[in-house]
């Protein structure tokens, strides 16, 4: 089994502060196993709303909820949201005989009753699958390769864990995505997945897939924004300063896992992997998924122009800027769009982030530095 003692702790210390406390995230990526370390599955106070005597339990839910003292489990949140107006009553009982721990695979974007009911009473933690750091620095290419999902990343075979992605991602297709309201046949919606999956790294433009598929474009950027907020995808916005150049403003598309982004793909084998065109975007967006989770700043940009001056990453900490450009190359070199965008942006630093093990200086205010490394440190805090 892999430690996730640092998630548990976090969940502990919100439990202790919020009557309310929400884990967000894919579905798979070990929710329900963290909870169950709370409250038993067999407890009355689990409910598991894919389960039917949970959902039975549950048919009158003031009546079922109210008497439950301690912490109250109920999982795949998103399928009752009726219920969040009674959380929100029951949260609000003084004394306190109980507090909630709810888990949903759906982001609070798609979750508008939370945001509404249970304003002021709801902390969230986000849940992905298994970390670098939790899986070890040895197990890098292994995780880079299967990507962090536990089924997916502790089978016993290659084999076996494509075919844990590949049954996952039928899953999410025929009954994920039809369950949030989308209307279109699985086949189409697995096609557009897939097209995605060449935008990995890049700048969104919805008129290809749309033109593509036959469809519009407003469907188009339906459908990316529903795996979105399945946590599939992440549309990383694009930052806006103040300068008279032209600057991209549509998103970057980002697979959140890279195991799904290379059953997409069609890689199967480390070797697959190494030689493939897309093996450069594929380690860039992995390195951004993983600095993203470790120096967690309060808000994440990209920033491009029309003349090619570009940067994979601005990081916001207590108004503070700092750029990373992730490349996957043996010994980093100082680009003139580096330069640019350390003095256009005012940025405090900018590291190149590569996988390699040996940390230097480019120039004043950039550094070429290890992905381990970086993820082990808070740059943030302490650039030099």
């Amino acid at each position: 089994m892999i430690d996730r003692n640092e998630l548990l702790a976090s969940i502990q210390k919100a439990l202790k502060r919020s009557r309310v406390v929400a884990l967000l995230g894919p579905r798979q990526a070990g929710k329900t196993t963290l909870a169950r370390t709370f409250v038993p599955p067999d407890s009355p106070n689990y409910f598991d709303l894919e389960n039917p005597e949970s959902l039975a339990r549950l048919d009158q839910p003031s009546l079922a909820l109210e008497p439950l003292k301690g912490l109250v489990v109920i999982d795949e949140i998103q399928r009752r949201p009726d219920l969040f107006p009674i959380l929100r009553v029951l949260a609000d009982r003084e004394p306190l005989p109980a507090r909630f721990l709810i888990l949903g695979s759906a982001s609070p974007a798609m979750m508008k009753h939370s945001s509404e009911s249970l304003a002021g009473r709801l902390e969230t933690i986000a849940v992905a699958g298994f970390s670098l750091s939790e899986v070890g620095v040895a197990s890098l290419t292994r995780h880079w390769l299967r990507g962090g999902f536990p089924r997916s990343f502790l089978a016993e075979s290659e084999e076996d864990s494509i075919a844990w992605r590949r049954n996952f991602i039928q899953t999410i297709v025929e009954r994920d995505l039809p369950a949030l309201g989308v209307e279109a046949p699985a086949p189409l919606l697995l096609r557009f997945w897939t097209m995605l999956a060449h935008y990995h790294g890049q700048i969104w433009n919805a008129a290809d897939p749309a033109r593509s598929l036959g469809l519009g474009e407003t469907t188009v950027r339906r459908y990316l924004d529903f795996l979105t907020g399945l946590y599939m995808v992440r549309q990383l916005p694009s930052w806006h300063a103040n300068l008279k150049k032209r600057q991209v403003k549509s998103p970057k598309i980002f697979f959140r896992d890279t195991g799904l982004l290379h059953q997409l793909l069609g890689l199967r084998t480390e070797q697959d992997l190494l030689t493939h065109p897309r093996s450069g975007a594929s380690w860039e967006g992995y390195a951004v998924e993983e600095i993203l989770r470790a120096q967690a700043p309060e808000e994440a940009y990209f920033w491009a122009t029309h003349n090619d001056a570009e940067i994979d990453l601005i990081l916001v900490r207590e108004g503070r800027h700092y750029g990373v450009e992730c490349k996957r190359v043996d010994a980093p070199r100082l680009r003139p769009s580096l330069r640019i965008a350390l003095k256009d942006l005012a940025l405090e630093h900018i590291w190149v982030v590569y996988p390699g093990e040996k940390r230097y200086a480019l120039a004043d205010h950039i550094t070429a530095v290890p992905l381990v490394e970086f993820l082990r440190a808070d740059p943030l805090s302490d650039p030099a």
